[in-house]
């Protein structure tokens, strides 16, 4: 049997990162060795320890927030330095969380649909889910929100493991505000018609604690999910138009 064909570079990954220095370095080097990746741009976002050096280390390119701006606008640096290095074909984009360490290798899975032109955007499910320490109220209401918006039920709707073109990112945007990122990604392309589906893969990030730091950032995802829902309910959005100046 012959040796199966390496795509020609066409995917670029994402990772929003802070304080990672531990874990970012093994990342980057899984996810440079997935077929077709040619570029990871790692954005340390106002992190405290040498997560930018580890990751330049490892072979990623850095872009640096001087201080914490939160994820969804470190999705966007991302992608706008992804941008600014695309030639004629824009690349594919997938965004990797920093602490999934080697396992970032089993991304490929989430690829291949968007590659293929079977999908707009993938969404990881975790076949090995790690214990959620209190995160289950999030994920119950991205879920509902989610399903109550758009008619899709997501099993996992706040993995932030996904590949999308384009396209469909720039469809998303403006993305909703830090953890409300997902959720807010999800039910926008869905409304606009893109194709969304979720992939079952073998990866892993650090299980989640229940210390008071934890605790803190379960509140603001809860806090961030909620506001991405409440932002696109129709009810919200005509008191919204209703509520804005005429044009003169």
């Amino acid at each position: 049997m012959g040796e199966m064909a390496v795509p020609e570079p066409d995917t670029a990954v994402v990772i929003p990162a802070k304080d990672e220095a531990d874990r970012i370095g093994a990342t980057v080097t899984a996810a440079l060795k997935l077929p077709g990746v040619d570029l990871v741009v790692v954005v340390d976002d106002g992190s405290s320890d040498e997560t930018g050096r580890a990751a330049r280390a490892a072979g990623a390119r850095v872009v640096r927030h001087s201080r914490n701006r939160g994820k969804a606008a470190a999705m966007e640096s991302g992608a706008e330095a992804v941008r600014l290095l695309d030639e004629e074909h824009p690349r594919h984009l997938l965004f990797l969380d920093a602490d999934l360490g080697e396992t970032a290798a089993a991304a490929l899975p989430l690829i291949a649909p968007v590659r293929d032109g079977e999908a707009d955007m993938t969404i990881a499910a975790f076949m090995t889910r790690v214990k959620l320490g209190g995160h289950g109220m999030v994920v119950r209401l991205a879920r509902d929100g989610i399903k109550r918006l758009t008619g899709w039920e997501a099993t996992q709707p706040l993995n932030g493991q996904r590949c999308l073109t384009r396209a469909a990112f720039e469809a998303g945007r403006p993305l909703a505000h830090g953890f409300g990122v997902e959720t807010g990604l999800t039910v926008d392309l869905l409304r606009k018609g893109f194709r969304v589906v979720e992939v079952e893969v073998e990866m892993a990030h650090r299980a989640t604690g229940t210390d008071w730091r934890s605790q803190l950032h379960r509140a603001r995802q809860l806090r961030d999910v909620g506001l991405a829902l409440a932002a696109r309910e129709p009810a919200v959005g005509q008191a919204r138009s209703a509520l804005r100046p005429p044009r003169r």
